[in-house]
């Protein structure tokens, strides 16, 4: 099979990822589950390169030989784009391929909570949509981003690396820019934001402090910021982007992140019992009390003000896990693999 016959084998599929890797079957990610490609034989290390460089160009090539690593997009026909990572791996080329639909589904279509049409509505502030890799960030994002670009006349502004889903202007006017190619850098880019007249700026990673403070900047400066973080929840995001800084500017992010900040959306996909994946999610809006507890560096308490606001449209992952069971879209053994423990339980947990 060629490379191109492989990502048709992941639309068919459903598949979310094509890993190549020598000495391993081709294999695809459905539905969460490794699968190897049926009746394929494991590849060959001389079989790396030319199997992945027909969808590399001559500049990316140089690139990926150079720095061992590159993460691009490639489109696929009118069946999608793929986001591409090449490396390296025991000094052989390998590749991590992952599907980006060309359709961009709506916030009901991925079952999301209905709290994530307000996000739609927000003017200004920072949202922050938080997981760990591969569950749905990147969808849920583009399903807000989408929802404003379909009900709103703003200019969208995108930073990518790379590019994921490709938006068409309907009622907003929409710049999406991808690392390297139309940007060296997300810090810069974000600074340059504030002179392209952006209403929403999606930021697709704060990976350091320097991105961090520009995207916190973005926010302060009256615009809508909405990014993501490799986190768990809401309070070990607020730790995480606290610490990035040195010890003598923490006092003054807590601050400004007390100010900016408007909802942290933490989201796992869970393996439905009708087929698929199904997302579950803590929501932590920023009340009053939140932005109290942020400014004086207490997040360990934002957990008890999730479990205490669910009037407000809060939601802890134990909540979101016990509706999912209710509703018999996921199994016991699925809920309590991600941290499930029934209200009784936690009750004399609490206790001890």
């Amino acid at each position: 099979m060629t490379i191109r016959d492989m990502l048709q084998m992941v639309v068919d599929q459903e598949a979310s990822d094509l890993h190549l890797i020598a000495g391993t079957v081709p294999t695809l990610r459905v539905h969460g589950q490794l699968m190897a490609i049926p009746n394929e034989a494991a590849l060959l290390p001389q079989d790396m390169e030319p199997l992945i460089t027909p969808i590399v160009s001559s500049e990316q090539h140089e690139l990926v030989m150079v720095n061992k690593e590159l993460d691009f997009s490639y489109q696929f026909g009118e069946l999608g784009r793929f986001r591409v990572n090449i490396y390296f791996e025991k000094n052989i080329m390998a590749a991590e391929l992952r599907l980006i639909p060309a359709k961009i589904k709506t916030i009901e279509e991925l079952g999301l909570p209905q709290i994530c049409h307000k996000f739609a509505v927000l003017k200004q502030g920072l949202i922050l949509v938080t997981g760990p890799t591969g569950q749905g960030k990147s969808s849920t994002l583009a399903a807000i981003i989408e929802e404003i670009n379909r009900t709103r006349a703003e200019h969208i502004l995108t930073i990518e690396d790379p590019i994921e889903f490709v938006y068409t202007p309907a009622m907003s006017i929409i710049s999406q820019r991808e690392l390297h190619s139309d940007t060296h850098s997300w810090d810069i880019a974000l600074r340059s934001a504030l002179r392209e007249d952006p209403d929403v700026v999606l930021v697709g990673e704060m990976r350091d402090f320097e991105t961090i403070a520009a995207a916190l900047t973005v926010a302060e400066t009256g615009h809508l910021v909405f990014a993501t973080l490799h986190t768990n929840s809401a309070a070990q995001t607020i730790d995480r982007i606290i610490d990035v800084f040195p010890a003598e500017q923490q006092a003054q992010i807590r601050s400004q992140l007390a100010m900016t900040i408007e909802a942290i959306f933490s989201q796992r996909l869970l393996p439905s019992l009708r087929g698929g994946r199904v997302a579950a999610a803590e929501v932590l809006l920023a009340t009053s009390a939140v932005r109290n507890l942020i400014r004086e560096g207490k997040s360990f308490q934002l957990d008890n003000v999730i479990q205490t606001s669910a009037e407000v449209g809060m939601t802890t992952l134990n909540a979101s896990l016990a509706s999912l069971l209710d509703q018999g879209r996921i199994s016991h053994e699925v809920a309590t693999q991600y941290g499930y423990v029934a209200e009784g339980m936690r009750k004399v947990v609490g206790q001890m």
